[in-house]
C-alpha cells in the first residue's frame, strides 16, 4: 500500500471518530455471532491505526490493542478478500511473531477486510477488518468464507449507519438551538433527513409535550398537521418494546448517560417495522429541560441481517440446519439442561454406501439422497428434535423431549427403519443405511466436545459390528431396526 494510499486511508479512520470509543451493542454482536458461526476461539473488529491495531469489539480477547508491526490484519487490509493463515507457525511473515510464539498463540487467522468511505469523497478505503483467530492449525471452507465476508458486510453498513447517525445527531441538537434564525440550515437538515431516512424528536421533561421533525411523522406514517401526545407516541411500540423504551428513558433521566434503542414498531399504517431509538438529555444551566434524539427507520438492514443468519445457519443443500447453527443451538440446550436438570440426548448419524451412489449413480442422486434423509429427520415424530448437517453424509440430532427420551432405543430403532432406502439408477439399486451413535448428558459427559467423542466413538462402535445399527455410549447392546413384516400368504384351500 502506497504512502499517498495510507496517508487517505488514515484520514478516512480518523474522519469515523470510533477510535478509542466505549463498545457498542450492534459491533459486540456481530463478533459474537461470527465467533459462533464460525466456531472460532476468538473473533474480532480490528481498526488499524499508523501505529497499533485496535479492536472496537473482541468476542475470546481480553487486550484492547496491539502493536501494527505484529498485526495479522495489518497483512489483511491490504487483500481484496479473505487473508487466510491456516498454519502461522508455517508461514515466515508470521512464525516469530510474538502472538504466535506466545499468548494468545495464533495458530489460524482469517481477516476479511472492511471499508469506509474517505470524508471528501465517495471512495472507499480499508480500515481494518472482521477476524476469527485460534490457537489450532485449521482451514475454512466455502460456506464459512461466505459467512465471513456477509457478516463483514453487515460490519461495515453499521460503520455507515454510526457514521450518518453522530452527524445527524450533531445536526439535530444545532438545528433544535437555532431553529428560529437558522432558515438555511433547517432545509439542510431536512434533505439529510429524507437521505438517511432519520428524523428527529424532542420531549419536554417539564409538560411531557412531543416535538417531531418531518421525516420523524414520515416513519411514524402520520401527517405533520397531528400533534401526538407521548401516549400516543408510545402507543406505536408493541408492550414488550414500549417496556424497553420506558426503561432507557428512564435511566437516561436518571443517568444522564445517552441511550441507544433497536426495537420493533407498528406504523398508523398498521405497518411492521424496525426503528432505532436514540436520545440524550438537553441541559439548561446544569438541569435537565428535555430528552433530545433522532429516530431511524432500519427495517431495510435488520431484514437483510436476518436473511444473512438465515444463510448461514442453513446448510445449502438439504435446508436443515447447518453445522455452525448447531454448535450455537447444542450449547444453549446444554447450559439449559444442566440449569434445570433436563434429559438430553446427542445422536451422530452416519450414512452406509452414500460414497457408492456418488460413485455409480452420479452426485446428483447423492444430493437427492441427502435431501431425502434431511426430508426424514423432519418426520413429525420428530418435531419436537433439533437436526442438522455436519457435512457430507454426516447429520446430527439433538433430542431433549422426556417423553421421547424415555424409550431412546426405540426412537433409534424407529429412526434407523426410516432411514433405509434404495437408490435406484440405470440397472443399479443400492441399499443405503444409517448407523447412529448416541450420547446422553451425564455427570461425566457435560461439554458439547465430549458430547460428540461421546457419540462418535459408538457411532464407530456399532459400524464396526453391523452397518445399518445403533448403539448407546457406555452401553453394549447392539440396537437393531424392527424386521419388515412379511406379506400374508396366499392361495385356496379346501
Amino acid at each position: 500500500m502506497g504512502t499517498s494510499v495510507e496517508i487517505e486511508r488514515l484520514a478516512t479512520l480518523a474522519s469515523l471518530e470510533i477510535l478509542d470509543t466505549p463498545p457498542e451493542r450492534e459491533f459486540d454482536e456481530i463478533v459474537t455471532l461470527a465467533r459462533q458461526l464460525l466456531g472460532a476461539d476468538t473473533a474480532l473488529i480490528s481498526l488499524i491505526d499508523d501505529h497499533r491495531q485496535w479492536f472496537k469489539a473482541r468476542d475470546g480477547l481480553d487486550a484492547r490493542e496491539t502493536p501494527r508491526e505484529h498485526a495479522f490484519c495489518a497483512h489483511a487490509i491490504a487483500q481484496d478478500d479473505i487473508f487466510l493463515v491456516p498454519d502461522a507457525t508455517c508461514d515466515d511473515r508470521f512464525a516469530d511473531n510474538p502472538l504466535v510464539t506466545g499468548g494468545p498463540n495464533i495458530r489460524f487467522y482469517a481477516g476479511m477486510p472492511i471499508s469506509a468511505k474517505h470524508p471528501t469523497d465517495d471512495q472507499r478505503l480499508p480500515i481494518g477488518t472482521l477476524c476469527i483467530l485460534g490457537p489450532e492449525p485449521r482451514r475454512l471452507g466455502k460456506a464459512e468464507q461466505r459467512t465471513l465476508r456477509a457478516l463483514a458486510r453487515i460490519t461495515e453498513a453499521l460503520i455507515d449507519a454510526r457514521t450518518t447517525a453522530i452527524g445527524a445527531t450533531r445536526l439535530t441538537i444545532e438545528y433544535q438551538a437555532t431553529l428560529e434564525r437558522l432558515d438555511r440550515s433547517d432545509r439542510v437538515f431536512r434533505q439529510a433527513e429524507r437521505i438517511a431516512n432519520i428524523g428527529s424528536w424532542r420531549l419536554s421533561l417539564i409538560d411531557d409535550s412531543v416535538i417531531w421533525s418531518d421525516q420523524t411523522y414520515a416513519i411514524h406514517g402520520l401527517s405533520s398537521s397531528e400533534h401526538p401526545s407521548l401516549t400516543d407516541a408510545m402507543n406505536f411500540y408493541p408492550p414488550e418494546s414500549r417496556a424497553k423504551l420506558d426503561a432507557a428513558i428512564a435511566d437516561t433521566i436518571a443517568s444522564h448517560d445517552s441511550f441507544d434503542v433497536e426495537t420493533d414498531f407498528v406504523t398508523a399504517r398498521d405497518e411492521q417495522r424496525r426503528v432505532r431509538v436514540m436520545g440524550e438529555l438537553e441541559l439548561k444551566e446544569g438541569t435537565p429541560v428535555a430528552l433530545v434524539g433522532v429516530f431511524q427507520d432500519i427495517t431495510e438492514r435488520h431484514l437483510m441481517e436476518r436473511a444473512l443468519r438465515d444463510i448461514a445457519e442453513t446448510d445449502e443443500l438439504t435446508r436443515i440446519a447447518s453445522r455452525s447453527r448447531f454448535t450455537a443451538f447444542i450449547d444453549a440446550r446444554i447450559a439449559e439442561a444442566q440449569g434445570t436438570g433436563s434429559p438430553l440426548a446427542l445422536l451422530l448419524i452416519d450414512l452406509d454406501h452414500f460414497k457408492e451412489v456418488n460413485d455409480r449413480c452420479g452426485h446428483a442422486a447423492g444430493d437427492d439422497l441427502l435431501r431425502l434423509m434431511a426430508k426424514r429427520l423432519r418426520a413429525p415424530y420428530l418435531e419436537t428434535s433439533f437436526a442438522a448437517r455436519l457435512g457430507g453424509d454426516e447429520f446430527v440430532m439433538v433430542v431433549t423431549c422426556p417423553r421421547v427420551l424415555a424409550d431412546l432405543p426405540a426412537l433409534l430403532r424407529r429412526m434407523l427403519a426410516d432411514l433405509r432406502h434404495t437408490v435406484s439408477r440405470g440397472g443399479l439399486a443400492i441399499r443405503v443405511s444409517a448407523t447412529i451413535g448416541a450420547a446422553w448428558l451425564s455427570e461425566g459427559v457435560t461439554t458439547r466436545g465430549e458430547l460428540l467423542q461421546h457419540a462418535d466413538e459408538a457411532l464407530y462402535a456399532a459400524k464396526e459390528r453391523q452397518r445399518g445399527a445403533a448403539m448407546i455410549a457406555g452401553q453394549d447392546e447392539l440396537i437393531h431396526p424392527p424386521r419388515r413384516s412379511q406379506p400374508p400368504r396366499t392361495g385356496t384351500t379346501g
